[in-house]
């Protein structure tokens, strides 16, 4: 009997017993008493059995269920595994069914191809088969982009470039291309040791490493001097900050998740930011595609966690603060937990003790670069540079010397000056939250972490802290070297005093007034609105509806910006697709109050290309009630087109019982209010000055108009309360007034008024509507005194004032086509 006949006969029996026993996906082959003759069958017949399987596979629609099909997938896995005998012909004509059925799913392609690489060794073998092999990667490459997809590209690469070993295991992506040519500028030695250090980071297959590969990096290691290897890991992992829009390729991120292993035990402050930039980029994601590089970012947290010192800790804070993914967020939230309990201490008092200096000396460092020097200089939160030439007269840029011979100190001031930027902008974020935790500190503490030391300093200075000795409690700001009170009056402090950062919900209006005008008189700029910071109070109509509000209800958002801001401020969101599956809302774990507030999203629309993008993703989502529950609550859920929230107790949990509102502390409902103001007033579709037809088919220009133009939000009466004080010392003051809702600013050509909610612009005297689209980047106000940073819808505000108080200077065509040349009478 032929291997042929005997194949199909065992090959027929296994697919009945597969569907007697009801093969599930847990199950192995083996488990089948039909599969036992053919995985113990010569290799022949093994072979045999292979091709017949997948020439002629169990198709669900003739007489096999799907189980037969699951089985076979399992039963050829097996086989691929197994080093048979393959003959030419054999070899030719499973290249052929992978070439001809690849997109079928039950084809083990993968582990086939690995098992044809055995006789595709063999150079005649190759020859014959490069047509087919040629042939298959051109139908794996029109395949959708997956990491499945890459790796077997790389495998058919390997299989036609004859199964060479690389010198150099480096694929000619981006990262690839930019540190290749590093190789040259290495000392012949030392680019022999860190040669053989990458053929090992690219055995790197694992997600965690193992001992054995980790003593083994340790031997290469040792072979590489501390300062070079320190230099050559920063140069090439650093290399992966620099973004570029398609994913890293498969083997270049084994590689580079190899050398972060190799940092595990090295204690380098540059180096751990080095690592954190190279996290943030690989979890950023790439749209339509996905994260960067998700494996090269996770072995980096694994890194940082596990360095020496504190340097990788406070690089994990700065990580968590640019990760929006909430799947990458909770591993970073572990890492940070298990690098506090290494450190022995709270997580609060390692993201305090971590924050690097900078060598700052009152907010600056100077730099000697060849002749020149250059002093980074903290303003605000921002880092500037001024640099000095040789007789030490200020100077716009470096100097021309500099620029051409110091090109390796320029890229580390560049370096130095960007970790210094980030490391602000996390602290920022960290400290305007620490009223949300209640953290408080004894004054002395205070002093060390935040009043002295070199980089946070620079953000304590200008914010108001309260001091709290027994009954008595004071506030004050550090001014010239001593802690005062609004009236410039020293504070008379003792050590017992406890320090928490204030917030104005808990001082009455005249003192917070107080503080506004004293800040203002003293032209500070705060980091952040503190004491211009919205406070939300219960209002009637949320008395009345008692456990929600709808404060915030029937707005129209873009989902993607939303979903960003939402992620950066803490809280967990998902971006809605356009199936049939249940959300959760967007939440915010309170875990401090034992309180968790929810934000009621659905998606918005249902046509395709004007609601919904190619990747089934909703453009915009529609606004609900804000509620609170207890921590532990079952969650709700709606579907994702809409239909209203309801508690997951069909999943066997408790119905979740809304908290009434005024049950919530001040302190958080006023927060979380602040938040979802903040993510109205940002993502609306009614700030888009494009929407003047109401968007896609116009199905939102009620909205837009009501919105853009209409009442205004907390947010937007402070800033109407900031202009009032703030225009009549600027120079356009002659031309300007506030009237009601807007901004009116009298042109020569028009008299135009500026909304102070969304900045939209109607002209009189027919209201007819301005589109000032604001360039990216421009910024007229920046020489302007604010009172605090961050608000960009004001600084756009004030940008347009200034532009169209002189309106006859205006060259844009797209503006001057709106505005006209008719000369109004100025009343």
């Amino acid at each position: 009997m032929s291997h042929t006949i005997q194949a199909h006969e065992l090959l027929t029996a296994f697919y009945q017993e597969a569907d007697q026993r009801q093969y599930s996906w847990d199950m192995k082959p083996a488990e089948l008493e039909a599969a036992r003759p053919i995985l113990q069958a010569n290799p022949q017949l093994q072979i045999a059995v292979l091709r017949v399987a997948l020439e002629q596979p169990p198709r669900q629609e003739n007489q096999y269920s799907w189980h037969a099909q699951r089985a076979v997938q399992g039963l050829l896995s097996q086989l691929c595994k197994r080093h048979l005998p393959y003959t030419l012909e054999d070899t030719q004509a499973l290249l052929q069914i992978l070439q001809q059925d690849y997109r079928n799913y039950y084809l083990p392609s993968q582990a086939l191809l690995r098992a044809l690489s055995h006789p595709l060794a063999t150079p005649e073998t190759l020859v014959v088969c490069r047509p087919h092999l040629e042939g298959l990667r051109e139908e794996v490459s029109s395949f959708y982009a997956s990491a499945d997809q890459r790796r077997q590209l790389k495998l058919i690469d390997d299989l036609l470039g004859g199964q060479q070993e690389q010198v150099i295991p480096l694929r000619p992506d981006a990262w690839g291309t930019q540190v290749k040519p590093l190789l040259e500028t290495i000392e012949e030695q030392t680019r022999e040791h860190w040669l053989v250090l990458l053929r090992h980071c690219a055995l790197a297959n694992s997600s965690t490493p193992s001992n054995k590969w980790l003593a083994e990096a340790k031997q290469h290691i040792k072979r590489l001097e501390a300062q070079n290897l320190a230099k050559l890991m920063c140069e090439w992992i650093g290399a992966f900050r620099k973004k570029h829009d398609e994913r890293l390729d498969e083997e270049n991120a084994t590689l580079l998740k190899g050398l972060a292993w190799c940092c595990l035990e090295l204690e380098n402050e540059h180096l751990a930011a080095v690592l954190g930039d190279a996290a943030i980029e690989g979890y950023r994601k790439l749209l339509g595609i996905g994260p960067r590089a998700p494996k090269v970012a996770g072995a980096c947290v694994y890194a940082l966690k596990n360095m020496p010192g504190l340097d990788g800790a406070a690089q994990l804070e700065r990580v968590r603060l640019n990760t929006k993914q909430a799947t990458f967020l909770r591993g970073i939230e572990v890492a940070l937990n298990e690098a506090a309990h290494r450190a022995g201490m709270s997580r609060e008092d390692m993201e305090e003790l971590t924050v690097p200096t900078f060598e700052l000396q009152e907010g600056c460092r100077r730099v000697c670069i060849g002749e020149a020097s250059v002093e980074l200089r903290v303003v605000g939160a921002r880092v500037q540079l001024q640099w000095f030439n040789a007789a030490g007269k200020p100077c716009k840029a470096a100097p021309a010397n500099v620029k051409r011979d110091e090109k390796q100190a320029l890229k580390d001031l560049k370096r130095l000056s960007d970790d210094m930027a980030h490391m602000l902008a996390a602290q920022r974020e960290r400290i305007e939250r620490l009223p949300l935790i209640e953290r408080t500190w004894p004054l002395a503490t205070w002093r060390k972490r935040y009043l002295e030391h070199p980089l946070v300093g620079t953000l304590a200075h200008h914010l108001i802290w309260r001091f709290t000795n027994g009954k008595r409690v004071d506030t004050g700001i550090w001014r010239e070297g001593h802690l005062v009170d609004m009236h410039d009056q020293p504070l008379q402090l003792t050590d017992e005093a406890v320090v928490t950062l204030w917030h104005p919900v808990f001082s009455p209006a005249e003192e917070v007034l107080a503080w506004r005008e004293w800040l203002e008189e003293q032209r500070i700029t705060q980091p952040f609105k503190q004491a211009h910071r919205e406070v939300y109070l219960l209002t009637d109509a949320e008395r009345n509806t008692r456990v929600y509000s709808n404060r915030f209800a029937t707005h129209i958002l873009r989902q993607h910006q939303f979903n960003s801001l939402a992620i950066g401020r803490g809280w967990q969101s998902k971006l809605r697709l356009a199936v049939d599956d249940v959300y959760p809302p967007t939440m915010l774990s309170l875990p401090h109050w034992g309180l968790r507030a929810e934000f009621w999203v659905e998606g918005a629309g249902d046509n395709y290309e004007t609601d919904i993008n190619d990747a089934g993703t909703y453009f915009y989502l529609t606004t609900d009630q804000v509620r609170f529950y207890e921590i532990d609550a079952a969650e709700n859920y709606a579907h994702a087109g809409g239909g209203g929230y309801v508690s997951n107790s069909w999943r066997g949990d408790d119905t979740a019982v809304p908290l009434a509102l005024d049950q919530i502390p001040p302190l958080v409902f006023s927060e979380v209010l602040r938040d979802v103001d903040l993510f109205v007033g940002v993502a609306s579709v009614g700030n888009d000055p494009t929407w003047q037809d109401g968007g896609p088919e116009g199905q939102y220009r009620d909205y837009w108009h009501s919105y853009g133009f209409g009442e205004l939000s907390a947010t937007a009466e402070t800033r109407k309360q900031i202009l009032e004080r703030l225009i009549p010392r600027l120079s356009l003051a002659p031309r300007c007034r506030i009237e009601g809702r807007f901004l009116k600013v009298q042109g020569d050509l028009r008299i135009y008024k500026i909304h102070l909610g969304s900045g939209n612009i109607l002209m009189e005297p027919n209201d007819q509507y301005l589109c000032i689209v604001p360039g990216r980047g421009a910024n007229t106000t920046q020489d302007l005194y604010l009172p605090f940073e961050g608000d960009t819808v004001l600084a756009i505000i004030l940008s347009k004032a200034f532009l169209l108080a002189e309106d006859t200077k205006i060259t844009d065509p797209t503006i001057t086509s709106q505005i006209g040349k008719r000369k109004i009478t100025v009343p």
